[in-house]
């Protein structure tokens, strides 16, 4: 079985299942080898598969040799380095499922997205490389999920939703919170791709995949929130529709994560399936699909799930807090006078000529730092240059100029303390 989007948060479940259904899985990933090696140490087979440029149906023949069916999980939920709706989800799964059906894969389990073409290019993307499934000769299924969480981990728009859940005192709720939901456990969506690979599965069929209950927002986030442990909220702040769409709209300009306004549209419409999805659901699966408090209740969460909550909005703030103070340490070294810069120096025994270029130099590399933090470049990169300028001022100025340990407002001493700050940063880098 050959499983795209195998590295993200519904791949990871998918393959998963599929292992403990027996069948031997390659693993689709964008990169040749993820930073934490294989998909799963029971599943060390790695395709390279690249859905921003792998449009035509000759650049997927290859990977398909041995293949006997085919589960696509690959998708974004907003444009960006990764790609662009329309290559990632209509051009690219297009020629993957015509090289399918070249080559004699007839099996084709595709993961698409409730909710309606109007909410945005995410859905109608979606659903376009449906009817390009739809449209061939092919055993194909086409499941689109409600809201999927999981309680051994979240990814995207379901972190977003447990940080919003975690918050301490306070409940955040877009609009009145009565935005209806049908969330679907990830274990029970990959249990049912598992089932529709075998012989006698439906084919040619699109199953809306909805759990057992309708939900509001406000219900989801407090049940999360009862599951994490944290104390009820002192104060439910409901969030004008204005602001709420202020705020998505910001996040599609400047942000990377899943604020934006796919998001955005899709709860405000709610994403719930029609009548009888969930007892179709229960009909494939041969069992009653898990509500949100049974999946819950058989997990009981620990300290590092409140950890994850948390931290998921803290990493960005954190981010722009280490940016913002390299910036400005970079504006002071250029703004120092000459003359400033050499008294300074003078104690530690470097003279005038020499001083100002070091300050300047200085106040350069940390404004390349600060602009490549904001950047998202290689953050565990520039984590690492941001710890050795740290160490390497504080050792030569605590040297040099040792009276600097006393200098009432602690300019040196609070360098120790953005050495474990950077590295809590780079330790957040990776927030799949």
């Amino acid at each position: 079985m050959l499983v795209t989007g195998a590295e993200g948060f519904i791949g990871r479940h998918v393959v998963a299942a599929l292992l403990a259904d027996g069948h031997e899985v390659v693993s689709g990933i964008r990169r040749p080898r993820p930073a934490g090696g294989p998909v799963s140490s029971l599943a060390p087979m790695l395709v390279a598969c690249d859905f921003d440029s792998d449009t035509a149906a000759e650049d997927w023949l290859p990977r398909l040799d041995g293949i006997e069916a085919l589960v696509n999980c690959a998708g974004i939920l907003r444009e960006g380095a990764q790609g662009r709706f329309e290559t990632v989800h209509v051009e690219a799964p297009g020629a993957l499922f015509a090289a399918c059906a070249r080559r004699g894969v007839r099996r084709v389990v595709q993961v698409s997205a409730l909710g309606d073409p109007a909410d945005g290019e995410f859905v109608a993307s979606k659903h376009r490389g449906d009817a390009r499934l739809a449209s061939l000769d092919l055993d194909w299924v086409v499941l689109r999920p409600s809201v999927v969480y999981s309680a051994q981990g979240s990814y995207g728009g379901t972190s977003l939703l447990r940080a919003m859940a975690a918050l301490p005192a306070v409940l955040v709720l877009p609009g009145s919170g009565a935005q209806r939901l049908q969330p679907v456990c990830a274990e029970d969506l990959a249990e049912l791709v598992a089932r529709l690979l075998r012989p006698d599965a439906i084919a040619r069929s699109i199953i809306e995949v909805t759990g057992p209950e309708t939900l509001t927002l406000e219900d989801y986030l407090r049940q999360w929130r009862a599951w994490l442990r944290v104390p009820a909220p002192r104060l439910t702040l409901r969030v004008p529709r204005p602001l709420v769409a202020l705020a998505a709209a910001a996040g599609e300009r400047f942000g990377t994560g899943p604020l934006g306004r796919t998001m955005d549209a899709m709860l405000a419409r709610g994403n719930v399936g029609l009548p009888g999805s969930s007892d179709r659901l229960a009909a494939l699966l041969g069992r009653r699909p898990r509500s949100l408090r049974e999946a819950l209740a058989v997990r009981p969460s620990f300290v590092q799930d409140r950890w994850q909550a948390r931290l998921h909005l803290l990493d960005p703030l954190l981010r722009l807090m280490l940016a913002v103070v390299w910036i400005f340490s970079a504006w002071v070294g250029f703004a120092t006078p000459a003359s400033q810069a050499a008294a300074i120096l003078e104690p530690a025994g470097i003279g005038a000529t020499l001083a100002v270029p070091l300050v300047r130099a200085a106040a350069a590399i940390d404004l390349l730092l600060g602009l490549l933090l904001l950047a998202k470049w290689r953050t565990r990169w520039v984590g690492t240059l941001m710890i050795g300028s740290l160490l390497a001022y504080t050792l030569f100025i605590g040297v040099q100029l040792p009276g600097s340990w006393m200098d009432p407002f602690g300019g040196l001493l609070k360098n120790l303390a953005l050495l474990p700050a950077v590295a809590i940063m780079m330790a957040l880098a990776d927030r799949r």
